[in-house]
């Protein structure tokens, strides 16, 4: 009687496993088919901003009000739901190299402003600084306290400026976050870039692929030099080697900020094409500003998404709109990077 109860007894393991067994195997090949579609459907991800002609942030908006191109072609538009509560991966790069020293007591209240950021209770934030090098020097974490003693002890760099590579770098340490997260870059720098020998396009391709919401606060050396000139602020024996420094009103100076201002603008390039946002602060209180707006829009975008079939590898234009616009504006990213398809 024992050993039938033991035969039996084995017979239902058996059974069990082989049912456990064929239960896993067709979760894995759901699972893979699953992999394959989204792969294949090649999902485009666009984090919309819509503002009133006050520049207060528009709700109540769907799927239908809105219109997106790929390369002139409709798509049709899906919206989802932002998680409540996301969690937020923060990544902050700052300039350390060329004039930025003397922008840091502009920036001092970086610190204040993140107080709402870290009060959600599900953020992480990492500090980057970056001259000619780019440099991890608070690796992610949830303790604020780590971030800002790392803030306060930011010293001036070199006189290079590597802002494509501290973006890609950046991004590189946001793609190691889970895809549950809002990942976030805060970008502190001057317009041009001095001494990365990455590109343009890469850089965004990588943002675009790491899904990756950027926000640029920008100064101008050239303007900051004036206005510091004017107020008697600049200091020729702090940092005898930036030739821009001008001890006394220079008379070239309009001349200098119209070429500056031709040159390459590096951060709104990037911030324009990704869908992300650039403002450029002369002051203190300008640069309190944009902070507030960059954490009040954090949770204030729409999820917008298309799915272009078969797209074409390589950059893709990207329009997005209102059907009825109005006075409103909107914000999103204007291209994308399709890879090419995996057979």
């Amino acid at each position: 009687m024992r050993s039938s109860t033991r035969k039996a007894r084995a017979a239902n393991l058996r059974l069990v496993f082989l049912s456990v067994t064929t239960l896993v195997l067709v979760l894995r090949s759901a699972n893979a088919q699953q992999t394959t579609l989204r792969s294949q459907a090649n999902v485009v991800l666009i984090p919309t901003l819509v503002n009133d002609s006050h520049g207060e942030v528009v709700y109540g908006l769907e799927a239908k009000d809105f219109i997106v191109e790929d390369d002139g072609n409709l798509q049709p538009v899906r919206m989802d739901e932002a998680p409540e509560g996301q969690p937020i991966s923060l990544v902050i790069a700052v300039q350390t190299g060329r004039r930025a020293a003397y922008e840091f007591p502009r920036e001092r209240g970086l610190n204040a402003m993140l107080d709402p950021i870290f009060a959600l209770g599900n953020a992480r934030a990492a500090l980057v600084e970056f001259d000619s090098q780019v440099k991890l020097v608070q690796e992610f974490t949830d303790k604020e306290s780590g971030v800002e003693e790392a803030l306060r002890n930011v010293e001036p760099g070199d006189d290079g400026a590597a802002i494509l590579g501290a973006i890609t770098f950046s991004v590189n340490l946001l793609k190691q976050e889970s895809d549950d997260r809002l990942r976030v870059l805060l970008l502190i720098s001057e317009t041009r870039d001095h001494g990365s020998r990455d590109k343009i396009q890469n850089a965004v391709a990588h943002i675009g692929q790491a899904n990756v919401l950027m926000y640029a606060l920008a100064f101008s050396p050239g303007l900051s030099n004036i206005l510091d000139t004017e107020h008697g602020n600049n200091n020729p024996d702090l940092h005898p080697e930036q030739s821009e420094m001008n001890p006394s009103p220079d008379l070239l100076a309009p001349l200098y900020m119209t070429v500056q201002a031709m040159r390459k603008n590096v951060p709104r390039t990037v911030a324009s094409m990704t869908g992300g946002e650039y403002e450029l602060f002369s002051t203190h209180r300008n640069f309190d500003l944009r902070m507030t707006s960059f954490t009040n829009h954090l949770h204030s975008r729409y999820l917008l998404s298309i799915a272009p079939k078969n797209p074409r590898p390589g950059l893709h234009r990207l329009r997005v709109r209102l059907k009825d616009s109005g006075k409103n504006s909107v914000l999103a990213r204007t291209s994308y990077w399709a890879e090419g398809v995996t057979q």
